[in-house]
């Protein structure tokens, strides 16, 4: 959506709150009023923000089982392969295949497999690094890690329009209300 006074491309509006309580109450006018594009900014997690604006579960914990089995799998073969099918060597009559001796390794190899998928599905998800937002161009965000709560409606939503949403977000006893522009 583009600004008519403007001409610059507008992502959404921004509401400043100085409270949790004050964003938790807009936040559930907001989704009361059929907004579905909300993002939220703190700078502490505010307990049931999530459930109210409808943050869904995330991939992670599928991603870092995926990770796991593949390194449980991979460290186990890995051994079994040098040890049976490329260099069979029988030591002292015990068996080729002897598998208590590949435990540690196959462990290790777990953890370490679930690990890095864990942090490396994280930042894929997350969209991370992310040098740029259109948030940083809203003056006054940068108190959003410091002691202010801010709610973004997105122009995604359906229900948005730049004059009405401006509007709804005054009414919620917002500290300010700033267009963010892409």
């Amino acid at each position: 959506m583009t600004d008519p006074m403007t001409d610059q491309v507008i992502y959404g509006v921004m509401a400043e709150f100085e409270t949790a309580e004050e964003l938790l109450d807009a936040a559930r006018s907001a989704v009361e009023a059929g907004y579905k594009r909300i993002e939220t900014y703190t700078p502490m997690p505010v307990h049931g923000l999530a459930e109210i604006i409808g943050v869904k579960r995330t991939a992670v914990a599928k991603i870092v089982l995926a990770g796991g089995i593949f390194g449980c799998i991979g460290g186990y073969g890995l051994q079994y392969y040098m040890t049976v099918i490329s260099y069979a060597h029988n030591v002292g009559g015990r068996p080729v295949h002897s598998w208590p001796a590949y435990i540690p390794v196959t462990f290790e190899t777990t953890v370490l497999c679930a690990a890095l998928s864990a942090v490396f599905g994280m930042l894929a998800l997350n969209k991370l690094p992310m040098p740029y937002h259109p948030a940083f161009n809203v003056p006054g965000f940068v108190r959003a890690s410091q002691d202010r709560f801010f709610l973004c409606i997105e122009a995604r939503d359906p229900l948005f329009d730049l004059t009405a949403t401006r509007a709804f977000l005054q009414r919620q006893g917002s500290v300010e209300v700033s267009d963010v522009t892409a």
